[in-house]
């Protein structure tokens, strides 16, 4: 454990709105009006919330493609005695944006880092999605390319606890159709949209249903989303008999793989555990 330097400033991470200005807290407020220099993801973005607050602090972008660069010189300014306020775009620093390797480091380095909370879009879409909240699963973003995604959703098939997502809005229809093809068109979800904005929607249903209304709906496709899907069922064993049936007339005209994703489409039931019956059967 490193020693904390007294003589150094503090890192503070600040939350900031996901959309409602609002939302910010007057502890961020004072937090970023008197600190040294506020450290952000875009100069751009953030120009226009601190505008809003009456701060007045220097910016400096902190993003992915920079952070690493950026961290020494930050930290050189923490030692110095500078306070620093980190915020990213929208939420709270770290959750599905930069920040960690700073944060790394000024612990490493005895600095102080001081969490300073508030908003954050997985919070807010688990407390509103009426799925199982003790016990979830952050995933973050899916990857981008539709191979590695389903890769990855047939990895968390399995996955008790309710599965979070964040997704953009051109990727958001494939995504619902990955989902489905993989957990099960039955498996029940719920899809925040632009939470605290103007357009704020969440949706709830099975996977089928969400999917089949946001490729009807355009703007259904616009904004940030969170996507949340119910767990799968903890023991749940083989596929029921309907779910078995289906893959064995299906497995009399088409291979294991192909026969194993259309029975998952038919019946909602899962499709690595209708893949792993039909090794039962050859």
């Amino acid at each position: 454990m490193s020693q904390q330097n007294d003589s150094a400033g503090t890192l503070y991470i600040v939350a900031t709105p996901i959309g409602n200005l609002q939302d910010i807290s007057p502890r961020a407020l004072e937090v970023l009006r008197r600190v040294t220099l506020v450290a952000v993801e875009d100069t751009r973005h953030s120009r226009k919330l601190l505008q809003h607050c009456g701060v007045h602090a220097p910016m400096q972008s902190l993003h992915e493609h920079n952070e690493r660069e950026r961290t020494g010189p930050l930290l050189e300014r923490l030692q110095s005695g500078a306070d620093i306020a980190l915020i990213s775009d929208a939420g709270t620093p770290l959750i599905s944006d930069p920040g960690f390797v700073l944060v790394r480091a000024a612990r490493a380095a005895g600095i102080r880092v001081v969490p300073v909370p508030g908003p954050c879009a997985l919070v807010a879409a688990l407390s509103v999605s009426g799925l199982p909240t003790d016990h979830f699963r952050f995933d973050g973003f899916l990857p981008a390319r539709a191979a590695a995604r389903r890769a990855r959703l047939q990895e968390l098939a399995a996955e008790t606890a309710t599965l979070v997502f964040y997704e953009s809005s051109h990727r958001i229809v494939a995504s619902l159709q990955d989902l489905a093809v993989a957990l099960g068109d039955a498996r029940q979800a719920t899809l925040a949209r632009e939470l605290t904005k103007a357009f704020e929607t969440v949706l709830s249903g099975t996977l089928a249903s969400l999917r089949d209304r946001v490729e009807a709906e355009p703007d259904q496709q616009k904004g940030e989303f969170v996507v949340l899907v119910h767990g799968a069922v903890a023991g749940s064993g083989e596929p029921d008999a309907a779910a078995q049936h289906t893959l064995r007339v299906l497995l009399a005209e088409l291979p294991l793989k192909q026969a194993a994703a259309l029975a998952a489409q038919i019946t909602g039931c899962p499709k690595n555990r209708l893949y792993e019956y039909g090794l039962t059967l050859r």
